[in-house]
C-alpha cells in the first residue's frame, strides 16, 4: 500500500511537470486567423494577445465589411489557440482527461 502511494505521489509529481512545460510552450505559441479568403489576418499568442495585423488595402473602402472580416480573424486565431492549447495539455496529461477550460 505504501508503495503504491508512493508511486502515486511520484506519477503525479511528473504530469505536474509535464503540464507546467506544456503550459510554458503554450505562452510560446502563435496562430494566424484569418477571414475573407486571406484578406484579414491576425497572429494571435498563446496568451490571447494580437500580435500583427494584416489587411488588404481593398477593404479599406467598406469600412463594414472589414470589420466584419477582422472579427472572423480574430475568432478563428482563437480558435485555433484553443485547439492547440487542448492538444499540447492532452498530450502533457498522457492521455488522461482534462476536464474542458482547465487550463485556458
Amino acid at each position: 500500500m505504501k508503495a503504491q502511494l508512493g508511486n502515486l505521489m511520484q506519477q503525479a509529481q511528473k504530469l505536474q511537470k509535464n503540464i507546467q512545460q506544456a503550459q510554458a510552450e503554450l505562452a510560446n505559441l502563435e496562430a494566424t486567423g484569418e477571414a475573407g479568403g486571406g484578406m484579414v489576418k491576425i497572429t494571435m499568442t498563446g496568451q490571447h494577445e494580437a500580435k500583427q495585423v494584416s489587411i488588404d488595402p481593398t477593404l479599406l473602402d467598406d469600412v463594414e465589411m472589414l470589420e466584419d472580416l477582422v472579427s472572423a480573424a480574430i475568432n478563428d486565431a482563437a480558435h485555433r489557440i484553443q485547439e492547440a492549447s487542448q492538444e499540447k495539455m492532452s498530450q502533457a496529461a498522457g492521455g488522461l482527461p482534462i476536464p474542458p477550460g482547465l487550463f485556458g
